[in-house]
């Protein structure tokens, strides 16, 4: 999935050049080109959550996990319910993004095996059948039941919560709540943890009628800490993932910048135990010092853009907590990813 994330983490920064809302047509900024390079860009990200998934089940199933396995993050990818499944049956369908993409990609391999059992009677005349017909009918059946009637809503309650959890902290603690956004903000990097983060810091951004928000100004740098702290890692530390891996590690200095914080994705999803930790201590300092010297974020979206575009107060301070804590975090990945190739 790594070619997707890059190129749609690229055209979407670049859409950026001619204002951070310039890709809309109702906004005063709108520009084309900038339209036709975030649209681009979002498709290209579209197709992240399928591929994680798709050959998740590929790896586990070979070929026939890889058509229910591609389904499966379809149906966990938001842009996709949003679009198809509003109406009738799937109106309250909610999406699980990320975490529930790798759920997917798992019950891919798990529903191949089962057919493959349950087809097991068939005589040799037929086998070709399997492949091309039973397995791909009957898994993205099965698969889309599980995924739309089991997988999704518990994630989506739980999105839920947490979202109505930080509303209700917003007027609390300042350091915890900056903590507890920022970490989430890098926790599952798209998914529904990651949204209930967004949507609050959105939504008050929205309330405050042009006077911005503190809580979106620590989940913007929450964001934008883990791909900076992957791309500072690796360049750092040149035994902690294979060259491949590590040259393509480093576009994440343009994707943190742009707050885009999916770059770090295929990392986490590589080693989740080991890479996740250190990348939510990291964003959650961010978060916190950030509501500590009170900065506020006028806009939800943009990063560094936003920083040159005056949406962030104290743009210079800002940009000291997001690199200083990407440093952090760097410095963590290399303690827990330190014995990861050696064999």
């Amino acid at each position: 999935m790594l070619p997707f994330v890059v190129s749609g983490g690229i055209l979407i920064a670049l859409s950026f050049f001619w204002g951070i809302n310039s890709f809309n047509p109702e906004d005063a900024s709108y520009n084309q080109i900038a339209q036709f390079l975030f649209v681009t860009g979002k498709l290209s990200f579209a197709m992240m959550l399928p591929m994680l998934a798709g050959f998740i089940g590929h790896s586990i199933a070979d070929r026939p996990g890889l058509v229910v396995g591609f389904m499966g993050g379809i149906l966990a990818n938001p842009s996709v319910l949003s679009d198809f499944g509003a109406v009738g049956l799937f109106e309250k369908s909610i999406p699980s993004g990320f975490l529930g993409a790798l759920v997917a990609g798992f019950l891919a391999g798990g529903i191949i095996y089962v057919l493959r059992l349950a087809f097991a009677w068939l005589p040799k005349s037929l086998e070709g059948l399997k492949p091309i017909f039973l397995f791909p009918v009957f898994g993205v059946l099965i698969m889309s039941f599980l995924m739309l009637f089991v997988v999704n809503g518990p994630m989506g309650a739980v999105m839920q919560g947490l979202q109505d959890f930080l509303n209700g902290m917003s007027t609390g603690s300042a350091l915890v709540l900056g903590f507890l956004v920022g970490a989430m903000m890098s926790i599952d990097m798209g998914g529904p943890i990651n949204k209930a983060a967004y949507v609050t810091g959105t939504a008050l951004v929205t309330q405050s009628a042009g006077a911005g928000s503190n809580v979106m100004a620590a989940v913007m740098v929450g964001g934008m800490v883990p791909p900076l702290a992957i791309a500072l890692a690796a360049t750092l530390n040149k035994n902690l993932w294979p060259e491949e891996e590590r040259n393509s590690a480093l576009v994440n200095y343009v994707m943190g910048a742009a707050f885009i914080t999916e770059g770090a994705i295929p990392f986490a999803a590589a080693n989740p135990l080991k890479v996740i930790p250190p990348l939510a201590v990291s964003a959650g300092v961010a978060g916190a010092l950030s509501m500590l010297f009170g900065i506020v974020s006028k806009v939800p979206h943009g990063g560094v853009f936003a920083m040159l575009a005056g949406g962030v107060t104290n743009p210079l301070l800002y940009l000291a907590i997001w690199v200083g804590a990407s440093f952090l975090g760097a410095f963590l990945l290399s303690l827990t990813l330190r014995n990861q190739n050696k064999k």
